[in-house]
């Protein structure tokens, strides 16, 4: 398996002039419309991201991915995350198995817990039960990848599953991949379960992300686990242009807008310039830059980390679409072939 490099998106609600939010339906029809660059550049990957909020509003990701596979050819295409904590696993397992029928076996799952506690208070889920949810959704949606009927149960479900049928069925068994934003425990459940890892990267350095790379490996090894089955994933913020330093200051401007609103929501501090520099610069965790800088580094961070896929989100704070098209543009057209002619 060659290095894959991608992009990922929650939607990004465009700003009218004012600042404030202009339609939600816009940032769904302009994913549309990245997804479509993106493989006509020669990306290998698009994921689609799961949140509920208005800045970012993709909150059904298979929705897109169907409408995704019937306008593409090449490009894989993933979940990125669904939030498998307040989810029924067979809706979806079926809906990404749709999807995967509709693209002739190019859909993946990429299940984590959620970023963000949006979903469960909207679902009827109780936030203090975040993990207990995950481990057993988990463990059903493996089954059902695994077999078309399915008897089970589970602390969560009121009804047992006596022999259910479980249609449609993909082709072949879903890549299912744990998502994670490096918990350690994550990490082992992982390696343990045999299933690739993929790393959600907001911040910390590329030392700190090789550590839980090998909390994995480790583990999978010592559960017995092939070297095939132990992939990494890296998900990461990043913006190019042809000027580095416009890149920077572009980002900046927009992410910031991102973490204030996150900050609200959330109550954390805004991290400042400085901090913002130092993660965009070589060690750090955010890739914004020109096209040659970020090859750079993209090769750098998989001879340290390992991994067979980067994946990047440009699409923040309500930065203007035109401009993230370009950015597509840039990491297919130069970033890929330099990484790839790197890596292999």
């Amino acid at each position: 398996m060659g290095f894959e490099l991608g992009v990922y998106s929650t939607g990004n609600t465009p700003r009218l002039p004012d600042g404030n939010l202009g339609r939600t339906s816009d940032a769904i029809r302009n994913v549309m419309e990245a997804i479509v660059l993106a493989e006509q550049v020669g990306l290998d990957f698009f994921g689609v991201g799961e949140h509920h909020r208005a800045e970012t509003p993709i909150s059904s990701p298979v929705s897109i991915l169907n409408a995704a596979a019937a306008v593409t050819k090449r490009i894989r295409l993933g979940s990125a995350v669904t939030v498998l904590s307040t989810d029924d696993p067979i809706r979806i397992y079926q809906q990404h198995a749709t999807a995967a029928a509709i693209s002739d076996g190019r859909v993946e799952i990429i299940a984590g817990r959620g970023s963000s506690i949006d979903s469960f208070p909207l679902f009827g889920y109780r936030i203090e039960e975040y993990d207990s949810l995950y481990a057993e959704k988990l463990e059903l949606l493996l089954l059902l990848n695994a077999n078309e009927r399915v008897t089970w149960s589970g602390a969560y479900r009121s009804i047992p599953l006596v022999d259910a049928t479980v249609v449609p069925r993909a082709d072949r068994p879903l890549k299912i991949w744990l998502g994670t934003g490096g918990n350690p425990g994550s990490s082992l459940r992982a390696g343990e379960s045999g299933l690739p890892v993929a790393y959600e990267i907001l911040g910390g350095n590329s030392r700190s992300w090789a550590r839980a790379a090998a909390i994995y490996r480790e583990a999978g090894i010592r559960a017995g686990k092939g070297e095939s089955e132990l992939q990494v994933s890296a998900a990461s913020h990043g913006f190019l242009d042809s000027d580095g330093r416009t890149a920077k200051d572009t980002f900046y401007r927009y992410e910031r807008t991102a973490m204030e609103v996150a900050a609200k929501q959330r109550g954390f501090a805004v991290p400042d310039r400085a901090y913002f520099e130092a993660n965009s610069a070589p060690g750090g965790m955010a890739f914004a830059g020109d096209p040659v800088e970020i090859a750079d580094r993209l090769i750098e961070l998989q001879s340290t980390l390992g991994h067979t896929r980067h994946i990047l989100q440009m699409d923040i704070g309500g930065i203007p679409h035109a401009q993230f098209m370009k950015s597509i543009e840039l990491l297919g057209t130069i970033v890929a072939p330099r990484v790839r002619a790197a890596i292999g």
